[in-house]
């Protein structure tokens, strides 16, 4: 048996799982809402819209999950909300709607949102992805599985943060990070590899040194890259992780955050 506050307000036609707990004043307002089992609402969480939440997931206090996108484009679209399973969204979290016909916020399995993190219209988070207090997702942003954002990070929109990128506390991103990338700043430039989260993922040691190649020659060679690409295809041998860092940046839209060389430097994108 789930457990319902006397003080929350539930919609009639809201799908509830078992064992879902629903804490005072919340307010769950819309029939098209699914809490999976094992959902924990705390305090004053507010759903509404069409949203699912998937199974183990606790949402804190004063979360708001499924409002309307602050996008002026938008013309009351029927649009959907996403959340994995095992989440843990902490106090003041804000997950927005999507803009758009038919389209979708997703985060998925196994993140941590901490306090004010917030992800806009049409966002999709990958699994086990860490939004530290008041990281900050613009509209459209693709962030891949096990990246590490650092509080107050503000990600531009529709960019791109690779597989187990990290990005430093208060920086700037106005361009894609590729994967495995460690960044920071303001504006946001790559200073290396995410070594520790390489290694606390156990990446085979080949893994590891192939993965510094491509970033070496990427970074570190003063090439285009559309050369630099060449010749990590031409010099290590393909793999799963390195055809990743190869795929992300060959499809760069905006193209790739710049090398940190010196605190001086202005960004420069790689792909140019």
């Amino acid at each position: 048996m789930g457990k319902i506050h006397r003080t929350a307000i539930v919609h009639k036609r809201a799908k509830i799982g078992k064992n879902v707990v629903v804490g005072p004043y919340c307010i769950l307002d819309s029939p098209e809402i699914t809490l999976q089992d094992g959902v924990e609402l705390k305090s004053h969480v507010t759903v509404e819209g069409n949203v699912e939440i998937g199974e183990g997931t606790k949402i804190g206090s004063f979360s708001a999950i499924g409002a309307p996108t602050t996008n002026l484009a938008f013309r009351g679209e029927e649009t959907f909300v996403r959340i994995g399973k095992n989440c843990d969204i902490r106090e003041y979290v804000s997950i927005n709607s999507s803009c758009g016909e038919g389209t979708v916020v997703r985060v998925g399995d196994n993140c941590l949102l901490m306090p004010y993190a917030f992800v806009a219209h049409n966002c999709h988070v990958g699994n086990h992805v860490i939004m530290t207090n008041g990281a900050t997702l613009a509209g459209h942003v693709k962030v891949g599985d096990h990246v590490i954002l650092g509080g107050l990070c503000a990600i531009a929109q529709r960019l791109r943060i690779g597989d187990h990128a990290m990005v430093g506390g208060g920086s700037m991103v106005q361009f894609d990070l590729p994967p495995f990338s460690l960044s920071s700043g303001y504006p946001c430039r790559v200073a290396g590899l995410n070594i520790v989260g390489i290694k606390r993922r156990k990446f085979p040691a080949q893994i590891q040194k192939d993965l510094y190649k491509a970033f070496r020659i990427t970074y570190k060679m003063g090439l285009k890259w559309s050369d630099a690409r060449e010749r990590i295809l031409e010099s290590i041998s393909q793999s799963e992780h390195v055809d990743n860092w190869v795929s992300f940046c060959s499809t760069s839209e905006k193209g790739i955050t710049g090398y940190r060389k010196s605190a001086e430097e202005s960004i420069a994108t790689a792909s140019r």
